[in-house]
């Protein structure tokens, strides 16, 4: 006979967005499952892990879980720049660890995980909305039935397309890297590598984990390149391209590879029953293809509003939408931008790219960082604007300023 179990909130996928969605639901006395299909929590890593130390104190992640940065280093085929700051404002995460607790901040507070738990299909009622999922186990198939779903389950977006609400992703970014050990690294400096024989629409990188490890990959945008991105780090990696030949002796420990969307915020992200948070909903900065901080932010928001309307005895689409509210007045607009900046960089060719470097170079660190992580606040690029009155500069700024118009 197939297992069933029954709780108030359902969670697919233990990443940062639905291990924080889980933690944040499971609260007074609801009952939240946390569903992962791999025998481990993070067994497998496809992200280099690249976030803010600003985010970091937010969600209280613990220090042995990331390597500040300071010294951010941009090379494209003829120019090299980098911007120092006095305090580290960026951080590479240790994947695995980070992730791992954030499961068990959800476990904490009451949270059944469920680890070698695919999810195969949806359970519906009699009008169609989502009351369920079910589940391969080694023990066999199992229903999990739920006033709520989370699909957190990531780029695969599982559950929504099982309820045949969203299809694949048209954009996306296609990452490979290696976890090395190396000679020559400086923990407080990242490598960000641009031009043709780095990544035609994209960059490679090299971010440092501690003073004896680093994170050397390749990202690729689809479908603008139909470049490899496991192949070309290959070979920089064996040609020791660029600033990959500082480090050295290179010894590599593992290879990650993963895939984000890349198609703006173009999802609906609440139905009845159902809420899609992290990189189900789209939630990535399109400039460096990074969502950590956007995962756990709004999933611990998914999780809150699923909590009230469990409490409330409304799970429909109005009870959910002020989720979607709340992560599109916060980062919609920036995200557009960001879009914006991105379609400019595609189509940069390697001399091109070499100015783009000279831009860079006229930027404080904070300006910089808001820059890359797509803070395009008004009041931020009023600042940015006025302080370098050279034209590229300013032309960067009505490219910004005129998403909306």
């Amino acid at each position: 006979m197939e297992k069933e179990f029954h709780y108030d909130i359902v969670v697919v996928g233990a990443g940062p967005a639905g291990s924080s969605a889980a933690y944040q639901a499971s609260k007074n006395d609801v009952k939240v499952a946390l569903i992962e299909r791999e025998e481990s929590i993070a067994e497998t890593v496809r992200t280099s892990g690249v976030t803010w130390i600003k985010n970091i104190k937010e969600f209280q992640i613990p220090d042995d879980c990331f390597n500040p940065v300071k010294n951010y280093s941009f090379c494209s085929p003829n120019n090299e720049v980098t911007i120092s700051d006095s305090i580290p404002r960026a951080a590479v995460l240790d994947v695995r660890k980070t992730y791992r607790w954030l499961a068990e901040q959800a476990k904490n507070e009451g949270t059944d995980i469920f680890v070698k738990t695919n999810v195969i299909d949806v359970i519906k009622n009699k009008n169609k909305d989502i009351i369920g999922v079910k589940a391969h186990t080694p023990s066999g198939q199992v229903s999990f039935f739920g006033k709520i779903i989370i699909d957190a389950s990531g780029f695969g977006s599982v559950v929504s397309k099982s309820m045949g609400f969203v299809t694949q992703w048209k954009r996306f970014g296609a990452g490979a890297e290696y976890e090395v050990r190396a000679k020559n690294i400086d923990p407080e400096t990242w490598w960000l590598m641009v031009g043709q024989k780095y990544s035609p629409a994209g960059y490679a990188w090299i971010f440092p984990i501690s003073k004896d490890i680093v994170r050397i990959g390749v990202g690729v945008g689809k479908p603008e390149s139909s470049v490899d991105p496991t192949e070309r780090l290959k070979e920089l990696i064996k040609s020791k391209t660029g600033p990959i030949g500082k480090l050295d002796e290179i010894t590599p420990i593992e290879f990650h590879y993963g895939l984000i969307p890349n198609d703006g915020l173009s999802r609906k992200t609440v139905y009845n029953n159902l809420i899609l948070v992290g990189d189900s909903a789209g939630q990535a900065n399109p400039l460096v293809l990074e969502g950590i901080r956007y995962a756990i932010k709004f999933g611990r928001i998914a999780g809150r509003v699923a909590l009230d309307a469990i409490k409330s005895g409304k799970t429909d689409e109005s009870a959910l939408f002020p989720y979607e509210e709340n992560w599109r007045k916060e980062i919609e607009a920036k995200i557009k931008s960001a879009g914006k900046i991105q379609n400019r960089w595609i189509g940069l060719s390697d001399e091109q790219w070499d100015k783009e470097l000279d831009i860079i170079k006229e930027l404080k660190p904070e300006e910089f960082l808001d820059f890359i992580k797509a803070d395009f606040g008004l009041s931020n690029m009023l600042k940015l604007a006025t302080r370098h009155p050279k034209m590229a500069v300013r032309q960067l700024f009505g490219l910004v300023m005129g998403i909306g118009k």
